[in-house]
């Protein structure tokens, strides 16, 4: 992964400490991922120990190997973690996974972190939210912001190119980590969300990762597993073809496809948004004179 080290800029992670230092006291929601922990680093250097503490929330949506690296870190910080069981895969509105599916999530988090929040006797609660998710379909944002919610570097109007740069900088050791999303992002809207889905999709792409591979999803289309990869990892999928093809359709897949134009984020939101873009230009073709 090549980072453009000039993107990170030194006004912007100092806005971000004094933000964090105003918070006071801060939990803050660690998934183990490069935005979290910038934000957990930050908060630990600017609040100490007793004033910034992480929780990891454990969910079926998330694969155990991604649990436990975020564990792993949270020690190499020196963090408290506290981690806490969140249900959103039982909620309806989350199941029947509509454009929405995110905001409900984010509810069933918030609302779960914050009694532990004030259990803690902490003032503020914190995620990682970055600019960059201010331009995409985020639902789940307008959820931290109706329950106040901080964001201290999308306040800071860092981006991911600058956080990356950022975690390099400070030594964090997920700085290039590729970035994950939940397991229920690989499942088109409209199709129901549930434990056995996410778990084949875990089984899958752990298969892939098996060859080495470390940026990959495995979007779930019924029977057929579609595989995205970098497009200079797929020569290496081919390669091994036989020896994956079978490891995913002992996941529970019957048909496995390599997608050519290789791994892209929020492919989901942007087949949603040409759908719904059909269907109005439909809607106004028929809206004329009889």
């Amino acid at each position: 992964m090549i980072i453009d080290i000039d993107r990170h800029r030194p006004e912007q992670l100092e806005k971000a400490r004094e933000l964090i230092r105003q918070l006071g006291s801060v939990l803050v929601a660690f998934s183990g991922g490069v935005d979290s922990s910038l934000l957990l680093r930050l908060a630990l250097d600017e609040l100490g120990a007793e004033r910034a503490v992480a929780v990891l929330a454990v969910s079926p949506a998330y694969p155990e190997s991604e649990l436990q690296e975020a564990r792993d870190l949270a020690r190499w910080l020196g963090a408290r973690l506290v981690e806490v069981e969140t249900h959103e895969v039982e909620l309806e509105g989350y199941r029947r996974n509509l454009p929405d599916r995110c905001f409900h999530c984010k509810e069933e988090l918030f609302g779960t972190l914050e009694p532990v929040r004030r259990r803690l006797g902490l003032a503020h609660l914190a995620y990682g939210a970055t600019a960059d998710d201010a331009r995409d379909h985020r639902p789940g944002h307008g959820s931290a912001v109706r329950r106040g919610v901080r964001f201290p570097l999308l306040e800071a109007g860092m981006g991911k190119a600058e956080i990356r740069s950022a975690a390099r900088q400070l030594g964090l050791p997920n700085w290039d980590k590729p970035s994950f999303a939940c397991l229920s992002s690989r499942v088109p809207y409209g199709t129901e969300v549930t434990p056995e889905i996410l778990r084949r999709i875990e089984a899958a792409e752990a298969a892939v990762r098996a060859l080495g591979i470390r940026q990959v999803r495995v979007r779930h289309h019924g029977e057929v597993a579609r595989i995205e990869v970098e497009p200079a990892d797929m020569g290496r999928l081919l390669e091994e073809r036989g020896r994956l093809s079978e490891a995913i359709r002992r996941a529970g897949y019957t048909f496995v496809a390599l997608d050519l134009d290789g791994y892209a984020t929020g492919r989901l939101n942007a087949t949603w948004r040409r759908s719904a873009a059909a269907r109005s230009g439909r809607e106004g073709a028929g809206a004329g004179p009889a």
